[in-house]
C-alpha cells in the first residue's frame, strides 16, 4: 500500500517589490508574449527578471527552449539565488522530463522554500518539487502564456494567491458534480498525460492515496485520455484517492464525448468528482495550490483550503 499524500511546506507569500525569476524549462517562448507577461508582473509592483536562456531555441529540436543543460541551469540558478523570492515558468510545451535529472536537488533544497508557478508540462516539476523538496507549488498561469497576458480573471486570481492568499482560500469553479459528495485530502495533480508519462520515475509520487487529485489536459483525442487514465488505474495510482477535480479539456474532442469517458473511468472510484473546475488550459484559468489540505464540495463546485496556500 502506498503512503498517503501528505501536506507540504508552504513558501512565504510575496510582498511588493519581490523579485521573481521567469524561466523556460520546456518549450520555446515568444518574445512579445514574454514582454507582455513581464509588464503584467511589474504592474503588480513585483520585480521580474528573465533568466539568461529564456528566449533560447534548441538548434536541432524546435520544440525545446534551448538545450537541456541551459534550461536546467536557468531553473537551478534562479532557485538558488537568495535575492529571488519566486520562480515563474514562462510556458509549457515539452522538455521538463529531459532535464529533471540535471538539477542539483540537494542544492535546491538547501536554498530553502520559494514560490513556484506553472502548469501543463510543468506537471513533472510539480511532482519533483513535492517528492524532492517537499514544497507546496502553484498550478497556475504562466508568465508568457496567452491566456495569462490577455485574461484579467487569470491574472487577478494568481495575483491574489501570490500577494494576499488568505483572500482566495475558497476556490469557486462554477462547475458541477460528475459524482456528488464532499471529500477531504491534500491537493495534487496537473496534466493527465504528464502524470501518466511520469509514472515509475524517481520524481513521481507512488500514488494519490488520500489526495484531492486535479486533472486536465489539452489537444488529446478521447481514446488517448482513456489510455492515460487506464494506465494510472492499472498501476494502482488512484487507489485510496479521496476526490477528483476535473479542469479543462481544451482542444480535445467534444466535451460530451470526453465526459462519457470520464464517467466510465472515474465513476466507479466511489469518491466525489467535480467537473469543469476552471483550471488548466482554458481562458481565465484559476490558480490551484498543490500540497495543501482542503475540502472538496463537488455539488457546490468549491475547493476550500484549510490554510492559505502561502504563509
Amino acid at each position: 500500500m502506498t503512503e498517503e499524500v501528505r501536506e507540504l511546506v508552504r513558501p512565504a507569500r510575496l510582498a511588493p517589490g519581490a523579485r521573481v525569476a521567469v524561466v523556460a524549462p520546456s518549450g520555446p517562448v515568444p518574445e512579445e508574449r514574454l514582454q507582455a507577461g513581464l509588464d503584467v508582473l511589474r504592474g503588480w509592483d513585483l520585480d521580474p527578471v528573465a533568466a539568461p536562456h529564456v528566449l533560447d531555441r534548441h538548434g536541432q529540436f524546435s520544440y525545446l527552449a534551448g538545450t537541456d543543460a541551459d534550461r536546467a541551469a536557468d531553473l537551478q540558478a534562479a532557485w538558488c539565488d537568495p535575492s529571488v523570492d519566486a520562480v515563474l515558468c514562462a510556458r509549457g510545451g515539452y522538455g521538463v522530463q529531459r532535464m529533471a535529472e540535471l538539477l542539483d536537488w540537494d542544492a535546491m533544497r538547501a536554498a530553502g522554500p520559494k514560490v513556484f508557478v506553472g502548469f501543463s508540462d510543468i506537471t513533472a516539476l510539480h511532482e519533483a518539487f513535492a517528492t524532492r523538496l517537499g514544497l507546496v507549488t502553484l498550478h497556475g498561469p504562466m508568465a508568457a502564456g496567452i491566456d495569462f497576458v490577455k485574461n484579467a480573471r487569470a491574472q487577478e486570481h494568481l495575483k491574489a494567491t501570490l500577494l494576499a492568499p488568505e483572500t482566495v482560500r475558497t476556490i469557486t469553479s462554477g462547475g458541477t458534480a460528475l459524482v456528488p459528495g464532499r471529500a477531504r485530502g491534500v491537493t495534487l495533480g496537473g496534466c493527465l498525460s504528464l502524470l501518466a508519462a511520469d509514472l515509475g520515475t524517481p520524481y513521481a509520487r507512488p500514488g494519490a492515496r488520500g489526495g484531492l487529485l486535479c486533472l486536465e489536459d489539452v489537444g488529446e483525442e478521447t481514446y488517448r485520455l482513456d489510455r492515460y487514465l487506464t494506465q494510472l488505474l492499472r498501476a494502482g495510482w488512484f487507489d485510496g484517492v479521496s476526490g477528483v477535480l476535473l479542469g479543462s479539456w481544451q482542444d480535445c474532442d467534444p466535451y460530451e464525448q470526453v465526459r462519457a469517458m470520464l464517467v466510465d473511468r472515474l465513476g466507479g472510484l466511489g469518491v466525489p468528482v467535480a467537473e469543469e473546475f476552471g483550471f488548466g488550459h482554458c481562458a481565465g484559468a484559476l490558480t490551484v495550490p498543490f500540497g495543501v489540505s482542503a475540502e472538496l464540495d463537488a455539488d457546490a463546485g468549491t475547493l476550500t483550503l484549510d490554510r492559505p496556500a502561502l504563509r
